[in-house]
C-alpha cells in the first residue's frame, strides 16, 4: 500500500461519519432540540479522528517530506491550501464545542449555530476530501520515491500507535 491509500482509507471512514451528520440534522431541526452527547461524540470524532489523526499524518508526515522537495508551484499552491482548509476545520469545530457548551446551559439558541457548524462540516469535508484524493495525492506521490513511501507507511503506523496513549492520557487529565 502507498501512504495515499491509507489515507484514502481513512476519508472512507470521515465519509460515513458525515453520512450520519447529515441525516441527523433534518431531526435535530424537526426536533429542535439535540443530544449533547451526539455532539460530544461528533466533535470527538473530528478532533481526535479527522484532525489529530488523518490531518496530523499528512501535516506532521506527509506535508513535511513533501516540504523537503521541490515541487511544482501549483502542487505547493494546493499543500498551503490544505493546510488552510485543516486550520478551518479545528475552528468550525471549536466554534461547535462552544456551542455545545451554552446549548447545554440552557441558551436555546445555541442550537442554530450547532446545526450551522454540523452542515459546514457535511458541506466542507467532501470537498477537502476530492481535493486531496483526486488531486494532491496522485500530483505529489512523483515527489517521494518508493523506499521514503514505505518509510513513511512506518511512520503513519507509528503515528497511529501513540495516538491511542495521547487520546487516554488527555482523557485523564480532563477529569483531573
Amino acid at each position: 500500500m502507498k501512504p495515499r491509500g491509507q489515507l484514502m482509507i481513512e476519508h472512507r471512514l470521515i465519509e460515513k461519519m458525515l453520512h450520519v451528520i447529515q441525516n441527523q440534522i433534518p431531526l435535530i431541526e424537526k426536533q429542535n432540540r439535540v443530544d449533547p452527547v451526539f455532539i460530544d461524540t461528533v466533535v470527538d470524532f473530528i478532533k481526535i479522528y479527522a484532525d489529530r489523526t488523518h490531518h496530523g499524518k499528512e501535516e506532521e508526515i506527509l506535508f513535511r517530506a513533501l516540504s523537503a522537495k521541490i515541487m511544482a508551484s501549483e502542487d505547493k499552491k494546493i499543500m498551503a491550501e490544505l493546510i488552510e482548509e485543516h486550520k478551518f476545520s479545528r475552528q468550525v469545530t471549536a466554534d461547535m464545542v462552544q456551542a455545545g457548551r451554552e446549548y447545554r446551559d440552557g441558551r436555546m439558541e445555541a442550537l442554530a449555530a450547532i446545526t450551522e457548524k454540523l452542515r459546514i462540516l457535511v458541506d466542507f469535508y467532501p470537498k477537502h476530501i476530492i481535493k486531496e484524493d483526486k488531486v494532491f495525492f496522485p500530483n505529489t506521490e512523483k515527489y517521494i520515491r518508493q523506499e521514503e513511501q514505505e518509510n513513511m507507511l512506518d511512520e503513519f503506523n507509528e503515528f497511529d500507535r501513540k495516538m491511542i496513549h495521547e487520546k487516554y492520557a488527555s482523557v485523564l487529565e480532563s477529569l483531573k
